[in-house]
């Protein structure tokens, strides 16, 4: 019977169910040993080649780096510790996918939620488009605990207050622009008083002591509300910082 001369590169690669580039590669690494060739220059792979490439394939499919598959030669405890690190790496990443399918559901029942923020997949969706573009602005610049009270503001309806601010056009006369500033504030500084970090929010936006976040926040108010609504912003300025210390802000809903 005919000796078995093992295979070609094509052939073992094929057996691991893998192409010749990647087989190459791993020889370009050192992940596998070049094998003899025949006297006609061939490549012949064997048993032990198509064992090593099973392996390697095997950990790559558990989601083991190329450069740490290496680590696997060294001792017990050194590979134990890499496999919980990949471990932990993918139990990450299935938290992850868990809460991208949260977000999901929601949007897929409220179609309005996907101009939303990560993570607001709960709140109304009955926020008006403006505020919806600002908390995706906010979620660019604030810190995840600000965020999570904004979140938590969200999670009602609007106020009868709100939607009349939401609604304002140029029209509106000077009368009830300032009523509906008096009591929209009452409204924005309960907020802040239930929400300490928002109160802190208006304050830095107002000092200007962040100054990126101010400019952040005032360019947001300027490009999202129109002319009456940013009369109305003032004049809820000047109620809660009588002294003249004033933000273009927009309130958090």
């Amino acid at each position: 019977m005919q000796k078995n001369l093992g295979w070609s590169t094509r052939e073992v690669a094929e057996l691991a169910g893998t192409t010749l580039k990647t087989v190459r590669h791993y020889h370009n690494v050192g992940l596998l040993e070049e094998p003899e060739r025949l006297p006609n220059g061939y490549k012949r792979y064997t048993f032990n080649h198509l064992v090593r490439l099973l392996w390697i394939r095997w950990l790559v499919g558990l989601g083991m780096p190329l450069a740490r598959i290496a680590a696997m030669d060294e001792s017990d405890e050194a590979v134990a510790k890499l496999f919980r690190t990949i471990d932990d790496q993918l139990a990450a990443c299935i938290e992850r996918q868990r809460d991208v399918r949260t977000e999901l559901a929601a949007i897929l029942r409220h179609r309005a939620l996907i101009d939303l923020p990560s993570g607001f997949g709960d709140v109304t969706t009955d926020l008006s488009e403006p505020g919806r573009t600002f908390l995706l602005i906010c979620s660019r610049v604030l810190e995840p605990a600000v965020l999570e009270a904004l979140r938590e503001v969200h999670k009602f309806p609007r106020s009868e207050v709100r939607r009349e601010f939401d609604e304002l056009t140029d029209e509106a006369d000077d009368r009830y622009r300032q009523s509906v500033a008096e009591r929209f504030v009452v409204e924005v500084v309960q907020e802040q008083q239930d929400y300490p970090l928002l109160r802190d929010l208006g304050e830095r936006a107002a000092s200007g002591e962040d100054p990126h976040l101010t400019a952040v926040l005032r360019r947001g108010a300027i490009e999202l509300h129109n002319a009456a609504q940013l009369d109305v912003l003032r004049r809820m300025n000047a109620i809660v910082y009588p002294k003249g210390k004033v933000t273009t802000s927009p309130p958090t809903g």
